[in-house]
Order: structure tokens, then C-alpha cells, then sequence
């Protein structure tokens, strides 16, 4: 089968760009006000999957990893706070994910990131025939990985070489060769990185508390929308006091706890919004299901944070035109 090429696409929403993401089930809410400029490029087969994205803003990720694949996304830059699964992480990390599992993605402002997927059964018997299986696969039991700086730069580059080459090199559409070569390069790029005598295969790094109060706050807002907890009922669930709700926030998200809930439940508008039709679903009762009860301020919140009002989002028939 031939392989799949995406050219580069760019979006001026996330929730577009996330949707773009071909396999994964998730989404993105943006934390940070202002206009959107991302892309986003993609070379796939069935067995394989390699993405590069960019977003300018402060980006959550949420969802589950593509079924019967194991996931590896390279920071190429981090330029703010970082949290995958609730572990803090830089540019000296990878993040490893399991086919089907559950994620939580805090995204600073300005991400690079390499996205790689392989088919679980290829990865597994690639992983088998080196001789470091046991402590690979021992390593990838963690979300976030650190690694040797120059020996993850090395490794990061030639990914890189490799993603560019493949887009930019047309016989890649229609060699079944090809489409192997740049999965097994891929492959044996990261299992060497992993197998490095310099990478400390005992690393631990469990979830912080401040991670954990964050993403509670994330989940319960978007379970119970319409009820979501202010600071005050927060610090009451959690049985934490304010100043470490605050310090939470600005460690992990980089900004306050009313931005953040205020803006999961923007995120929340939108998408619905671009999902249905207007005579489905009029712009108010979309606002009430997500807790906004005051047309008028909701509106202002909304323009603040996307950079259009409500009544400009393109809804779902407006696509079909």
C-alpha cells in the first residue's frame, strides 16, 4: 500500500488542528488569548505515522492515544512550562505513550514537537531483537524519559532530517520500499537513543501534586460544565489552601485558575459551536451547557480569548457550503 503524504497544513484553530491529527482521539483547548497560527505535517502508512505541529498559543492536549500503537513525541523546542501525565519535563525529554491510553498534555506557547507512531506488533519485534529489550522496555514505563542533552540532539536532528526528506521526496508516494526504509530508520533511531549506556534506566518521576490539582480541576470541569468549581469550592474538594491552588496553576498552565477554568469552558462553547448547525444549536443554549448564564459577558470572555465573537464562528453548516 502506498504511503499516505499530507503536505503541510496550517489552521487558525485548534480544535481544527486537533481534528487534523490523523488517528488520535482528542482535544485541544487553548489557555492563552489571542489569534491562532499553527501547522501541521504528516506523513502515514497503516503500520506508521510521523507528525510535526506548531502553535503559537498555550495549548491543552487531551485524549487517548491511537489503539495497538506505541506513541513517542520529540520536543524539538520548549520555550515554557511543560507537563505530560501530570511529570514536569524540558528539552532533554521524550514522552512515551501506550496504544489506547488515557493523556494529559500541557503545551506552552511556541511548541515544536515530532509526533512518531508504530504499530505495536513491528515495534515489539524490533524492540526484541536488540540487547536491551528488558531495559527498554523497563524505561518506557515512564511517561517522560530524560536522556543524555548532545546524545538527544544527535538523535533529534536526523528525525528531523528524515520527516523533511520524506515530504519533500515524491517517489515516497508510490514505493512500498521506501515507506519500510524511513519506518526502520525511525525505529532504530529511537530504540538506540533508548539503549544509550549514558541514560539512567532507573529513573522515576511520579506525578506532582501540582500537576494532580490541575488536571482534577480540568476533568471536573468538563464532566459537570454547567457546575464547574470556582477557586474557593476547589480548595474545599481537595483540601489544599488557596496560595497552593494559585502556586499550581502558574507552575503548570502559567496562569491563574479562574483563566484556566474560564477558558476550558470557552473551549467547550467552541466546539459545539463548530459541530452543529445553528437552527440545532443557537449560540445561548451552547453558553448554558458550559456554565454561561450571562449572554453578555460570555460573549466579551469568547471575543477576549478567540479574537471573534460567538456569532462569527463558522458553524457545521456553514462547512458544507
Amino acid at each position: 500500500m502506498s504511503i499516505c503524504r499530507f503536505k503541510v497544513d496550517c489552521f487558525e484553530d485548534v480544535h481544527l488542528h486537533a481534528s487534523a491529527v490523523r488517528d488520535w482521539k482528542q482535544t485541544y483547548s487553548q489557555i492563552t488569548a489571542g489569534a491562532v497560527s499553527s501547522s501541521l505535517a504528516q506523513v502515514a502508512t497503516p503500520r506508521f505515522h510521523v507528525f510535526r505541529e506548531k502553535i503559537n498559543q498555550r495549548v491543552v492536549q487531551h485524549g487517548e492515544a491511537p489503539r495497538r500503537r506505541v506513541c513517542f513525541a520529540v520536543p524539538l523546542l520548549v520555550p515554557g512550562a511543560i507537563r505530560m501525565q501530570g511529570r514536569e519535563a524540558d528539552d532533554n525529554s521524550i514522552f512515551v505513550l501506550r496504544g489506547g491510553e488515557e493523556f494529559m498534555f500541557h503545551m506552552p506557547m511556541d511548541m515544536d514537537m515530532l509526533g512518531i507512531t508504530f504499530e505495536r506488533g513491528a515495534f515489539e519485534e524490533a524492540l526484541s531483537s536488540t540487547p536491551w529489550t528488558a531495559e527498554i522496555t523497563t524505561l518506557m514505563k515512564q511517561p517522560v524519559i530524560r536522556l543524555p542533552v548532545r546524545r538527544l540532539a544527535e538523535t533529534r536532528r536526523r528525525l528531523l532530517a528524515l520527516f523533511s526528506e520524506s515530504l519533500a521526496n515524491d517517489e515516497m508516494t508510490s514505493s512500498p520500499d521506501r515507506e519500510r526504509q524511513l519506518e526502520q530508520a525511525m525505529l532504530e533511531e529511537l530504540l538506540q537513543l533508548l539503549s544509550d549506556p549514558a541514560c539512567d534506566r532507573t529513573q522515576r518521576q511520579p506525578s506532582s501534586l501540582r500537576s494532580f490539582i490541575v488536571e482534577k480541576c480540568h476533568r471536573m470541569t468538563v464532566l459537570d460544565a454547567a457546575n464547574a468549581p470556582n477557586v474557593i469550592e476547589l480548595c474545599q474538594r481537595l483540601r489544599v489552601s488557596r496560595r497552593t491552588v494559585q502556586n499550581s496553576f502558574r507552575s503548570v498552565a502559567e496562569t491563574t485558575p479562574v483563566n484556566y477554568i474560564r477558558s476550558i469552558r470557552l473551549n467547550g462553547v467552541r466546539r459545539e459551536l463548530m459541530s452543529t448547525t445553528s437552527a440545532k444549536l443557537p449560540i445561548g443554549d451552547a453558553a448554558a451547557r458550559w456554565g454561561f448564564l450571562h449572554l453578555s459577558h460570555f460573549a466579551v470572555d469568547y471575543r477576549e480569548l478567540f479574537g471573534e465573537l460567538p456569532s462569527q464562528t463558522r458553524r457545521a453548516d456553514a462547512w458544507l457550503q
